[in-house]
This record gives C-alpha cells, sequence and structure tokens, in this order.
C-alpha cells in the first residue's frame, strides 16, 4: 500500500510537470527563435533552423514544482520534498548553468572537467552509507573513495555519456525520460524515497519537451538541457547507492561513448586515412534515409548498414535501451 501510495504521488508530479511544460514551449519556441537562439537541423535536407537551449525549460518547470511543493509543505500539505531531492536539484542547475555558458564561451575541456567534478560535492551529505552490492562479489564498504571521487566521477560521467548520446530528433530526451521512468521504478520497488519527487518532475518535463523535440523537432535541448538532465540521472542514482543498476541502465551509452574513443584513437594513428576522419555529422538521402560516415557513434550503426530514416534510428536506440533499465531493475542495490 505505501509503495502503490508512492506510485500515484510520482505519477501525479509527473502529469503536472508535464502539463506545465506543454503549455510552455509554445511560446518559449516562438521567443527563442525571434531572438535567434537557433541551430541548423543537420539531419533535415532544407537544413531548417531549429530553436535551441530548450533544456532550460526542463529546468525551469522543476524548479518552479519544487517551490510550490514548499509553499505546499508551509500550509500542512505534505509534498514530501526532502533534502536529497534540493540536492539534485542544485546539481542539476550547477550543470545547466555551466552548460549556458559553455554554449556562449569554449571554456576548454580541462576546466570543464575541474569544474564540473566539484559541483557534485553537495551530494555528500544527503548519502547515508557507502556501502555498494556488486555482483558475484557481495556488499563492500567504500567509505571515502566513494564519497569524495566516485560521486562526483559517476555524475560526471553520466552527464557526459547523455550529452554525447545524442544528435537525432528526440534522441536524447527520449533516452533520458525512459531511464528516468526505470529509475522510479526501481526506487519504488526499493523503498527509496528521498529522490522521488524531483526525479517525477524531471521525468515529466521531460516527456512534455520530447512532445516538441520528436520527429521533426521545434526546439532542441542544448548542453544546458543534456548536461542538467544527465547530471539529474547520475545524483539519483550515487545517493541511492544504486550504481551498479545504474551502470546497466547506462550501457548504450557507455558503449556509444567506448566507440566514440576507439574512433579518436585511430584518427591520432592514422590522420590521413579517410575511414577515421572525424565528422560530426551526417546526411539525408534524397529517399529521406540517413547517410553517415561510419558505425562508430552508437546511433549510426544500423543507419551505416541499413536504409533507417531518422525516425527509425530513434525508436531503435530507445528500444536497445528499454531490456538495459528492465534487468537493472532486478539488480539488488
Amino acid at each position: 500500500m505505501i509503495a502503490f501510495g508512492i506510485l500515484m504521488r510520482s505519477l501525479i508530479v509527473i502529469s503536472v510537470a508535464f502539463g506545465i511544460t506543454m503549455v510552455a514551449l509554445p511560446p518559449l519556441i516562438r521567443r527563442l527563435e525571434k531572438s535567434g537562439t537557433v541551430t541548423v537541423d543537420r539531419y533535415k535536407s532544407d537544413n531548417r533552423l531549429v530553436a535551441t537551449r530548450g533544456g532550460l525549460a526542463i529546468l525551469a518547470v522543476t524548479f518552479l514544482l519544487a517551490g510550490i511543493a514548499i509553499l505546499c509543505e508551509h500550509f500542512g500539505i505534505p509534498i514530501h520534498v526532502t533534502g536529497t531531492d534540493w540536492a539534485i536539484i542544485i546539481v542539476a542547475g550547477l550543470f545547466g548553468a555551466f552548460g549556458l555558458v559553455d554554449d556562449f564561451v569554449d571554456v576548454g575541456r580541462p576546466l570543464k572537467v575541474f569544474m564540473l567534478f566539484f559541483f557534485s560535492y553537495r551530494l555528500i551529505f544527503e548519502i547515508n552509507t557507502t556501502m555498494v552490492t556488486f555482483p558475484l562479489i557481495g556488499i563492500k564498504d567504500l567509505g571515502p573513495v566513494y564519497l569524495f571521487l566516485i560521486v562526483p566521477i559517476y555524475v560526471l560521467v553520466t552527464a557526459n555519456l547523455v550529452n554525447m548520446h545524442s544528435g537525432f530528433n528526440g534522441l536524447a530526451s527520449g533516452l533520458s525520460a525512459i531511464i528516468m521512468a526505470f529509475l522510479l521504478l526501481k526506487f519504488i520497488i526499493e523503498g527509496y524515497n528521498s529522490a522521488i519527487f524531483t526525479l517525477s518532475c524531471l521525468c515529466g518535463a521531460t516527456l512534455g519537451f520530447l512532445w516538441y523535440n520528436r520527429y521533426p523537432s521545434r526546439i532542441f535541448l542544448g548542453n544546458t538541457g543534456s548536461l542538467a538532465i544527465g547530471a539529474a540521472i547520475g545524483a539519483a542514482i550515487v545517493v541511492s547507492g544504486f550504481v551498479i543498476s545504474g551502470f546497466v541502465m547506462l550501457i548504450p551509452h557507455t558503449v556509444n561513448f567506448l566507440l566514440y574513443v576507439y574512433w579518436r584513437v585511430m584518427h591520432r594513428l592514422h590522420p590521413g586515412d579517410w575511414r577515421w576522419r572525424l565528422e560530426k555529422f551526417g546526411k539525408v538521402r534524397a529517399d529521406g534515409t540517413l547517410e553517415v560516415p561510419n558505425p562508430l557513434t552508437l546511433k549510426w550503426v544500423l543507419p551505416y548498414y541499413l536504409p533507417m530514416r531518422e525516425k527509425q534510428a530513434v525508436l531503435a536506440m530507445y528500444a536497445l535501451t528499454i531490456p538495459f533499465c528492465i534487468a537493472a531493475l532486478f539488480i539488488h542495490g
């Protein structure tokens, strides 16, 4: 009964966040287009301009609902917003703000890694245990290593994995919504309640954003949104202690990163070889199918070998991620 009550409360928050985002995005899109905050959609034959930095809307809705929840609790209406919820919101906000700055000024990779590493330290005060359950090994107490090294690295890496596994309409937002939905289910099953509110806000807002970000996109997340959402996912995982389950959910993202690393290494070893030439985008053929330079990012693997449109490639990435998320539900944390 307790789990059912938490589930219903979560669904209500998701629905409210979804509704607010659906209503707020059309005027935001118009404002972004009017101000010239647009970028080229590389996978459209007409190279249309699409509003970007829309991830700010997801953060704004989350902060708005958190503020309303505080007011409700002040007047005796229990919403159950915990310190952990606020810690995750703060970390997501910091990553999102940094992504916004990075959109305007290239701060450089060393400074980016250094600053983002310390943005996660607020989470340390919300972690009640440093015990981690490893499959086939058992429970291990990682102590200060978990608090001061694993936590910030995990959040930093997750944020960048989400940021990298993007590029198609609805890819990053859809995958993030899937992972957050399964994380919520994992938390409810395991009885972990401290991050339910924030994840529900982010999941609902991301689903609302996905409606306008799906093919053909009217708005993009930008670094602001992908870094913020990725950081929130990583933060929720480390504060709950479900680091192994979270890793399983993110295996496709990790494979995408490893493919990219292999690509960069081969490019450095064979700089004159056209097979390893660095290309950020593919193209669209006259028949609407994707033409990609290689199979060295996960979203390009299927279009490289099979005639496939952008929407089909995105759905394939959804289908690939869901089984890993299901498997993570059965990993005890």
